[in-house]
């Protein structure tokens, strides 16, 4: 392993990565710590977005500095994405400049930088954790709100525009098989490199219990969306299904509390959700979206019992001997009723414990990352 004590690199944040309690977020501090934990001495810059400063990542860092996102209501109307324009920072470019260390970026929103001549010359890797102007027609035709759908629609079409910039990377480091096809059609020097997670062994406990569950943030339309389907779902089945995360909407609220064998748990903390995921006899976890390696995927597999998931969820993974793959609602019952009466006995544990080694190596990521920033 080559030394990379006098290694240093810029990352720069679309927001405040921890706490690690939502997708990106999760896998930027997960890369921070793998990179601190090499040797990298790694200089964070954080955009600050409903969430507070973090003394613990300090710990990891060797500079954190903080800028406030500017979003006025103005900036709705500029031709940049919102997402970016809204991150596209003086006082940020002024701190890359006084060095000339690689940059990466995390996500297309933190990609003003490339528009600026400055850096034409910098060692600058963009992660992309999804294929945005995808992400946000996915995310329009689920908005309920017509206001907020017609930001998501005018968003799409900047962001189609936009995504052109990468042209100006040195990388482009893709979560997905899916998305490093995309990419590499259009630009070069893409690379495919997993999402970063807490876990790295699988710790499942052996047995059974008498419920299903489904988490995911609540307050995002694609999550109850989801939670909605599966409520119809069970109301056809004799089996508990509970449904966990983060601010559900009072009519999603409203549908649970009619059906008797459905539970909702609001807003529940890190380790009471972790409890559920591990007690769980089945983890069901279904998108609308292919959005690549989904983190709350990750978490399942290492600590969950039978993991149901439907196609879209595992878009581009290879996930043989990893989950059952269900894509309608009577596919999903007959599912219920064939895996509720087994127990996951220790055999089963070990042959997961085989296969995620072959499907998630981490180690392989840091390398690669190590590699793209010694090219300075």
């Amino acid at each position: 392993m080559s030394n990379t004590s006098d290694k240093h690199l810029h990352i720069v944040s679309f927001n405040i990565p921890y706490p690690a309690n939502y997708g990106a977020v999760i896998d930027i501090f997960f890369r921070i710590k793998a990179l601190s934990e090499r040797g990298v001495k790694i200089h964070l810059h954080c955009f600050e977005y409903g969430r507070e400063h973090s003394e613990y990542l300090e710990s990891f860092c060797h500079t954190v500095n903080y800028y406030k996102r500017d979003g006025k209501v103005s900036k709705l109307f500029n031709s940049v994405p919102y997402i970016v324009c809204t991150r596209d920072c003086e006082e940020l470019r002024n701190n890359l400049l006084k060095d000339d260390y690689p940059i990466l970026l995390e996500g297309l929103h933190c990609c003003g930088i490339l528009t600026h001549e400055e850096f034409q010359d910098r060692n600058i890797i963009v992660r992309a954790h999804n294929i945005e102007h995808e992400n946000y027609e996915h995310l329009a035709k689920a908005e309920v709100d017509s206001k907020k759908k017609m930001y998501l629609k005018q968003e799409v079409t900047k962001l189609k525009d936009f995504e052109p910039i990468l042209h100006k990377a040195k990388a482009i480091l893709a979560i997905s098989q899916k998305d490093y096809e995309y990419f590499s059609e259009k630009y070069k020097n893409v690379h495919k490199m997993t999402a970063y997670n807490a876990y790295t062994e699988v710790d499942i406990i052996e047995g059974s219990s008498d419920y299903v569950l489904y988490h995911g943030n609540l307050s995002i339309a694609e999550n109850y969306s989801a939670a909605e389907y599966l409520v119809d779902t069970f109301r056809k089945i004799d089996v508990k299904l509970k449904i966990a995360g983060m601010n559900p909407p009072q009519h999603l609220v409203k549908m649970i509390e009619e059906v008797h064998n459905v539970e909702l748990i609001d807003s529940p903390d890190d380790q009471t959700l972790f409890d559920l995921i591990r007690h769980a006899h089945i983890n069901i976890l279904v998108t609308e979206q292919a959005t690549g390696l989904k983190l709350k995927l990750l978490n399942v597999l290492y600590n969950g019992r039978f993991c149901l998931v439907n196609d879209k969820m595992v878009d581009g993974l290879d996930v043989n001997g990893l989950c059952y793959v269900v894509n309608d609602q009577n596919a999903i019952r007959f599912a219920v009723d064939e895996l509720m009466p087994r127990r996951f006995d220790a055999h089963q544990i070990e042959r997961r414990r085989k296969n995620m080694k072959k499907f998630y190596n981490i180690e392989e990521a840091t390398d690669l990352l190590l590699e793209l920033i010694a090219e300075n």
